[in-house]
């Protein structure tokens, strides 16, 4: 039973997210290049085609640009191949129930690849919403191929505008990700001392990590332009692993921080002999292939299931109640579904609040929308904007600009009753909801557990293989950090979700928490060792 505490974490805002207008800038030029063109030439109607394309801008923000170009390129790939999946559909047949089923089963296969595939925010829930909304847009057969070339322009906009940063800033990202393995040092630095700081450890982790990877996807001119000036200050960012509250270190790693954001010559920092070495020898352990996410046995295909049943279950429903447009029930449903079943009913609360407040701002803005097809894109683009700009900070607000832009988006093909639409996004989001929570329940996902015992077994002997390496330096201790940083993040990913899963066996929580204790532990004193010596601030490394 939910607790009052859940309720409120459920509806919390948080802080703004760091690079929200990367997104929101690439959305609002990419749909507003391509909905003017379209006004411009007289048919707006076709708008939908072109958005299920150009929305891809959504995606990769947070990746170095040689692999956003090849990740933008596999999701636009799979929105393209879904869009013309659907059209197909439409085309060949207007049974209603034959079109739900063919929904579900394409927001199943989009959740499995994109959480396989850890694409990110937004997820597989954007490719889902084009792809469903066309899936139940009547066609001609004739009329398929120049729609899927609307979407076929459309992403390739979107990968344009997705690179173009590339050429003022070519390692932004990399800089951005080093920035925050730096401010997350700084957070654990200026912990209170004697205070729990467990969390602060797992996210200076998971920063390095993701720091790590990110300059390892980067190009080879990065080395050329930057040296190895980021690795060094990712050597000085984990060492906060390894030391106590200090203020000093913490302004340093700030001000770091601060210049990394804005562009500015990287300082080139002295290491010691230990930290040297494992700098030339360390190399990020790749990530698992898409395939081991999606081996027999993983914990992401009883969600696929989930997402199957319950999109189904939804549209079905949402037609049996009489409702014109039941693809919007079964985007709800798939919004709803997340890693356990306590987050998906948080997600089921944050999707009917925002819609209903999002209802309400669509009443009022619908006058404006009337008055002319240039305020109706107006509208549309400035959701998309508010939309991005809070969806960091939580998901109900975000969907408070989500509902009126979906809304608005409908107008495109020609003005609609504004009491009708408006019932049936409000049926169909109750019954979305409703429907994706009973699916949690239905579908079990005991393999949570296992997830979590194969975790534990995984982060006990890289802790045994880092005991070995403590007397060690250079690259076996390196390498044995590098295994147990690994472990103790899909230790802590593992836990997390296993507690929030419904009807699932008991877990071994104490062992659990003595395992990532001991692991902080024998980071610590890896760390200590290896840094033991003098460091000292050379100089600028140079501009990006």
């Amino acid at each position: 039973m939910a607790t009052t505490a859940q309720f409120r974490q459920a509806l919390r805002v948080g802080p703004p997210g760091d690079i929200w207008h990367k997104p929101a800038l690439s959305a609002v030029v990419t749909l507003g290049a391509l909905n003017l063109t379209l006004l411009a030439l007289g048919r707006l109607d076709l708008a939908l085609y072109t958005s299920a394309g150009g929305l891809g801008a959504l995606y990769g923000h947070g990746l170095p640009y040689r692999a956003r170009a090849r990740t933008l390129a596999g999701v636009l790939l799979g929105t393209v191949l879904s869009t013309g999946a659907a059209l197909t559909a439409a085309a060949l047949t207007r049974d209603a129930v034959l079109l739900v089923t063919m929904a579900a089963a394409l927001a199943a296969l989009h959740k499995l690849f994109c959480d396989a595939a850890r694409i990110g925010p937004p997820g597989s829930l954007i490719i889902t919403f084009t792809t469903v909304s066309c899936a139940f847009v009547p066609q001609r057969l004739p009329d398929l191929a120049p729609h899927l070339a609307l979407t076929v322009l459309g992403a390739a906009l979107a990968w344009l505008v997705c690179l173009a940063p590339a050429l003022p800033c070519p390692y932004g990202p990399e800089r951005i990700a080093t920035a925050r393995a730096l401010e997350a040092a700084v957070r654990l630095l200026r912990t209170e001392p004697g205070a729990p700081d467990a969390a602060a450890r797992t996210a200076l982790v998971g920063a390095v990590d993701v720091a790590r990877h990110s300059l390892a996807l980067s190009s080879p001119a990065r080395r050329r332009a930057l040296g190895d000036a980021p690795e060094r200050l990712l050597v000085h960012a984990e060492a906060a692993l390894a030391g106590p509250a200090d203020p000093a270190a913490a302004e340093r790693y700030a001000a770091w921080a601060h210049d990394l954001r804005r562009g500015r010559p990287l300082p080139l920092l002295d290491l010691t002999e230990a930290e040297a070495a494992e700098l030339r020898a360390h190399r990020p352990d790749p990530r698992p292939p898409l395939r081991a996410a999606l081996r027999p046995g993983s914990a992401l295909l009883p969600i696929g299931l989930r997402v199957a049943v319950g999109c189904a279950a939804a549209g079905w429903l949402s037609l049996a109640l009489g409702v014109g447009r039941p693809y919007w029930a079964v985007v709800t449903a798939a919004s709803v579904f997340q890693a356990n079943s306590t987050l998906s009913w948080q997600r089921a609360l944050q999707r009917v609040l925002g819609n209903l407040l999002g209802l309400t701002l669509f009443t009022a803005a619908l006058p404006l929308a009337h008055s002319g097809p240039v305020a109706l894109i107006g509208l549309g683009l400035l959701c998309q904007f508010g939309a991005e700009a809070t969806i960091a900070r939580s998901y109900w607000l975000a969907t408070v600009f989500v509902t009126p832009m979906a809304l608005l988006m409908t107008e495109f093909a020609g003005l609609q009753p504004a009491r009708t639409l408006v019932a049936d996004r409000w049926l169909d989001t109750c019954v979305g909801a409703l429907t994706g929570l009973a699916s949690c329940l239905l579908v079990t996902n005991r393999r949570t557990a296992a997830r979590l015992s194969r975790a534990l077994t995984g982060a006990e002997t890289a802790a045994r293989e880092a005991r070995a390496a403590v007397a060690s330096a250079g690259a076996e201790a390196a390498a044995a950090r590098t295994r147990l940083a690994t472990a103790l993040l899909e230790l802590r990913e593992a836990a997390d979700t296993a507690t929030g899963e419904w009807r699932r066996p008991a877990l071994p929580h104490q062992r659990a928490a003595d395992t990532e204790r001991h692991a902080h532990h024998l980071l610590t004193a890896l760390l200590e060792r290896r840094g033991a010596g003098a460091r000292a601030v050379r100089g600028p490394a140079g501009r990006p």
